[in-house]
């Protein structure tokens, strides 16, 4: 375990409006470590979206979810040319895809993260260490998560099994404080938490809780 970092809080935002992103942002990004302009919101407000993030909150981690699939470089020029720190690319993208926005990524001392969704192998996470590339976002699925899915055993073996080889990994799908401890042998670079911060007058007292659960479990 002493290989791993404590994970951090990530907040996603995944308004259809940035200025109420915007407000979101300014509420909660002192009691979270790395800020996402979610992909419903890039969709919506566009690559602005990451430009006016990183001019509100210069110094924080910034993570565009664009969940590219193709024109890596582009795209990938484009997030990191608005401040993004890290990137999404969807897992079923080509490793052409994935190279040339890691090529991208380095110029700006950026990151690509490797969106887990749908159908992916043991062999494509091994290409894409090949690569280089070093993050990975695990999810259980927004419809899953309705439907009351809870995270298997299955999720945490595949988890553990991308954590050896050496990916650090950020989870997310309706995650609770209470979920936590059943990931304490996985390398989390990040749990990742929306609407539990911003759909509620509760926010900074639930990263609060995320906090407490992490430093409880992670503590050094």
């Amino acid at each position: 375990m002493s290989n791993h970092s404590v994970p951090q809080l990530q907040l996603a935002l995944d308004h259809t409006r940035l200025d109420a992103a915007l407000d979101a942002a300014e509420r909660l990004h002192e009691y979270v470590d790395i800020v996402e302009a979610g992909t419903i919101l890039c969709f919506s407000a566009g690559v602005e979206a990451v430009r006016q993030l990183r001019q509100l909150l210069p110094e924080k981690t910034l993570v565009a979810d664009f969940k590219v699939a193709d024109a890596g470089s582009t795209l990938a020029e484009l997030a990191f040319g608005a401040g993004a720190s890290w990137m999404t690319v969807i897992c079923a993208a080509p490793l052409a895809t994935f190279a040339s926005a890691h090529e991208v990524a380095q110029r700006y001392q950026g990151e690509i993260q490797i969106e887990l969704f749908g159908n992916w192998s043991m062999e494509d996470a091994r290409n894409w260490r090949g690569l280089g590339l070093k993050q990975a976002i695990y999810h259980r699925g927004r419809d899953a998560q309705a439907q009351g899915q809870s995270w298997s055993q299955q999720d945490l073996d595949a988890m553990k099994a991308l954590s050896d080889l050496g990916f650090g990994l950020s989870v997310t799908g309706g995650i609770t404080p209470q979920e936590l401890p059943q990931f304490k042998e996985i390398d989390v670079r990040a749990f990742i938490v929306g609407r539990a911060l911003t759909d509620s007058a509760n926010g900074v007292a639930t990263a609060a809780e995320f906090h407490q659960a992490i430093n409880h479990i992670w503590g050094k």
